[in-house]
């Protein structure tokens, strides 16, 4: 995995069941947190028809798209059964109260 790690932000300025964008060359990426404060980054393109997955409503660890309500893994980024299709996530980790996102995409997921 590549050290290209970034600085997101704080925990505390992404509101619980709330996501913040990151702008990258490619593409928006969704930084969600989670009731329990757990954090994903997910590609903010839902692989439907490329909604904003940044507006969508957090429900556990699953996030529905607001153009047409699929679900989508926060973990995985794979869609919930009946629909298919996956987005990309992205590596996270805390440093102390700083959220830290790698640009290198985990494997496993195709880029939408």
């Amino acid at each position: 995995m590549s050290e290209n790690w970034i600085e997101v932000g704080k925990l505390d300025d992404i509101p619980a069941q709330g996501a913040r964008i990151v702008e990258t060359k490619g593409g928006n990426i969704a930084v969600f947190r989670t009731q329990d404060d757990e954090i994903f980054a997910v590609l903010d393109k839902c692989p439907h028809k490329g909604g904003p997955l940044s507006q969508g409503i957090v429900s556990g660890k699953r996030v529905a798209c607001p153009l047409h309500d699929w679900k989508i893994n926060l973990d995985s980024g794979e869609a919930v059964a009946p629909d298919e299709g996956c987005a990309a996530t992205y590596p996270v980790k805390m440093e102390g109260d700083m959220i830290m996102m790698s640009l290198t995409a985990n494997e496993g997921c195709p880029n939408s």
